[in-house]
C-alpha cells in the first residue's frame, strides 16, 4: 500500500469554492483501479491549507493509472485553479505501523 500526501494551498478567499469542486472530484479518484480511500482535512493554523491523502494499492495505480486516464483530465479543470503555489506530492509506505487496541 502507497500513502499520497499532499499539501494543499489554495488562493486566499476560495477554500469554500474549492471545497465545493473537491466534493465533485471525489467520484473521479475513487473510481480509479488500485484506489483504497481518500481524505481532505483542513488546516487549523493556516485558513487556506489543506491535506490530502490518498491510499493506493501500488505507487503506479496513481502515477500511471491515475495520472495517465482521461479522469485525470476532469480532475485538473476542477482542482488545479485553486492551488497556490502548485503542490508537491509525496508517496509514503508503511516501515511500522502502531495502533490503539480496544482490549
Amino acid at each position: 500500500m502507497i500513502l499520497e500526501v499532499v499539501i494543499l494551498n489554495i488562493i486566499p478567499g476560495q477554500e469554500k469554492e474549492f471545497e465545493a469542486a473537491f466534493a465533485k472530484a471525489s467520484p473521479i479518484i475513487s473510481s480509479m483501479d488500485g484506489y483504497h480511500w481518500h481524505q481532505l482535512q483542513h488546516c487549523l493554523e493556516v485558513e487556506n491549507r489543506y491535506l490530502l491523502l490518498v491510499q493506493w494499492e501500488t505507487l503506479e495505480a496513481h502515477t500511471v493509472g491515475f495520472r495517465g486516464s482521461e479522469q485525470y483530465q476532469e480532475w485538473r479543470k476542477l482542482l488545479h485553479p485553486f492551488y497556490d503555489p502548485f503542490p508537491t506530492v509525496e508517496h509514503y509506505e508503511v516501515v511500522q505501523d502502531y495502533r490503539k487496541t480496544n482490549e
